[in-house]
C-alpha cells in the first residue's frame, strides 16, 4: 500500500539519483577503456559476486524463485539487462546535454506507463509537478540561458536513451506487482540477487553480441577496475535498494520525480571537478525540482 512522502523516504529515493549521476560522469570517463554493453554485464557481475554470499541463497531450487521465474526475467531484462547498457551506449553517440534530457523523460513516461499498462489514475498535480521537474532540467542544462536549448537537435544517443528511460518505468512498475513471498521483499539483498541472476544473462547475451559484431576491446588496468567497483557497488547495489524501497513506499509515479535531481547533481559534480563554483541557476533548478516532488506527491 501506498504512504505519504515521509523525510526518510525522500532520503531514499534521493540516494539513487545522487549515484547515477556519479555513474554517468564514470561511463564517460572509461568509455574508451571498455565496450558500453561489456561495461554493463561487467558492473553487474560485481554486483553480483558481492552480494552471492549474502543472499545467494535464494537461487537454490528451493528458495520458491522459480515460481516466479517470468517476473524477474523481466525485472532483469529492463532494470539490470537494458538500462545502463544503453545509456553507457547513448554516450559513444550523443552529448551528455542530450543523454540527460533525454533520460528527463523519465517521470513523464512513469505517469503514461502506469495509466496505459497499469490502470493508474494520473492526478493534475502529478502533470504540475511533471512541468516544475522538467524545467528545472532544462534550466540545468542550459545552464541558465534558455537560448541554448535551441540548438538541441537528436542523434541515435537520443533515441537509446529515451528506449532506457520507457525501459525503467516498465521496471519501476513492475517493481509494485508483488507476487513473491514477503520475506524477499523484507530481504532486499536476496532481491535484487533474483533479478541480478537473470539480469546477468540477458546482459550477457548484449555483451556477446557486440564482441561479435564489433571490434570490442578491453584495456584493464587500474583506473577501469576502480570504476568497476564503483559502478557495481555504488549505483548497482546501493542505489538499487534505495529506488526499490522507495518505489514500493510511495508508487513509481512519485519517485519517478526523484529521477530529475540526477542532472543537477552531474551538474554539480561537473562543477566541483572543474574548481568552478555553485551558480544561482542550480539553487533555482533545485527549487524547481524539489517544487514538483512536492506538488505532485500532495493527496
Amino acid at each position: 500500500m501506498q504512504q505519504r512522502l515521509t523525510p526518510g523516504t525522500a532520503l531514499l529515493l534521493t540516494v539513487p539519483p545522487f549515484l547515477w549521476a556519479g555513474n554517468a560522469v564514470v561511463g564517460r570517463m572509461v568509455g574508451g577503456l571498455v565496450p558500453p554493453l561489456t561495461l554493463n554485464f561487467l558492473r553487474w557481475l560485481v554486483a553480483f559476486v558481492f552480494l552471492a554470499p549474502f543472499a545467494g541463497r535464494v537461487l537454490h531450487p528451493s528458495s520458491g524463485l522459480w515460481a516466479h521465474w517470468r517476473r524477474f526475467a523481466l525485472l532483469g531484462l529492463f532494470g539490470v539487462g537494458c538500462y545502463n547498457a544503453l545509456q553507457y551506449l547513448a554516450l559513444k553517440t550523443s552529448t551528455p546535454l542530450n543523454v540527460t534530457l533525454m533520460a528527463a523523460s523519465i517521470p513523464i513516461w512513469m505517469l503514461c506507463v502506469g495509466r496505459l499498462f497499469f490502470g493508474q489514475h494520473i492526478t493534475g498535480r502529478q502533470w504540475i509537478g511533471t512541468a516544475l521537474s522538467i524545467a528545472g532540467v532544462l534550466l540545468v542544462l542550459c545552464r541558465g540561458h534558455w537560448a541554448a536549448l535551441a540548438q538541441f537537435h537528436l542523434v541515435p544517443g537520443d533515441l537509446y536513451m529515451l528506449v532506457a528511460a520507457f525501459g525503467w518505468s516498465l521496471y519501476s512498475w513492475l517493481l509494485m506487482r508483488t507476487r513473491e513471498p514477503a520475506r524477499w521483499r523484507n530481504d532486499w539483498s536476496a532481491f535484487l540477487v533474483a533479478q541480478i541472476a537473470f539480469g546477468l544473462l540477458w546482459s550477457g547475451v548484449f555483451s556477446a553480441g557486440e564482441w561479435a559484431l564489433t571490434g570490442a576491446h578491453i584495456v584493464w588496468g587500474w583506473p577501469l577496475a576502480t570504476a568497476l567497483l564503483y559502478v557495481g557497488l555504488g549505483p548497482a547495489i546501493l542505489a538499487y535498494c534505495c529506488w526499490g524501497l522507495g518505489v514500493q513506499r510511495v508508487g513509481p509515479n512519485i519517485a519517478g520525480f526523484f529521477a530529475n535531481l540526477a542532472p543537477l547533481f552531474a551538474a554539480l559534480m561537473s562543477a566541483a571537478f572543474l574548481g568552478e563554483w555553485p551558480q544561482l541557476y542550480h539553487g533555482e533548478a533545485f527549487a524547481l525540482i524539489v517544487g514538483g516532488i512536492v506538488v505532485a506527491s500532495r493527496r
